[in-house]
């Protein structure tokens, strides 16, 4: 295996970055209908929702300036859910005169994916698939390299938005090495 450095002793100090950094808050990401993927995320995911704002856009250049979308652009609304002990989510419903509607895979630049902790990957694609939901492949096991021991698949919300479902109960192979831990939802405070 290969050797990893212990970034303990280099991390102590925050000396670089953002001063005050604390962690991440939320992520936001757009939806083409909110009611549609809050129903998914609470019902299907099991999210709590919180509050709801909207809408919000402006006849000047703010939309743009702030947010750096179309002028014209409308947030006709967004709602918070938390799901567990994992960051915010911050949904949005957006209209614009230029939006792409069409959702970008892994491989397309702002690709991106949502990777959700389960203790058992097995319980948890079969959960899915009595939801009707569309899983991609087979979890996918790792057994060699710095993630050994943690199992990985894809699953599509039904628009089509691209979520992960991974575990590694037992931890992984690079933990081994090094005292520093990535963040993990079982232990947030480490």
């Amino acid at each position: 295996m290969p050797q990893t450095t212990d970034l303990a002793a280099d991390h102590s100090k925050q000396e670089n970055g953002v001063p005050g950094l604390a962690g991440t808050d939320h992520i936001g990401f757009t939806v083409p209908d909110l009611d549609e993927a809050v129903a998914f995320f609470v019902d299907v995911i099991g999210c709590e929702p919180f509050y709801e704002l909207g809408p919000f856009q402006s006849d000047g250049d703010w939309m743009e300036k702030h947010l750096d979308v179309h002028p014209r652009a409308v947030m006709k609304r967004l709602r918070f859910l938390r799901c567990r002990n994992g960051s915010n989510f911050e949904i949005f419903e957006y209209a614009a005169p230029d939006q792409n509607s069409r959702q970008p895979r892994n491989s397309d630049v702002g690709g991106h994916h949502l990777a959700f902790y389960v203790d058992d990957i097995d319980a948890a694609v079969a959960y899915l698939k009595t939801k009707g939901v569309r899983v991609l492949g087979e979890p996918t096991v790792r057994k060699e390299g710095p993630s050994a021991g943690q199992s990985w698949v894809y699953f599509l919300s039904p628009w089509g938005m691209q979520l992960e479902l991974v575990s590694f109960p037992q931890g992984k192979a690079y933990e081994r090495e090094t005292s520093r831990r990535l963040w993990h939802p079982a232990s947030p405070v480490s």
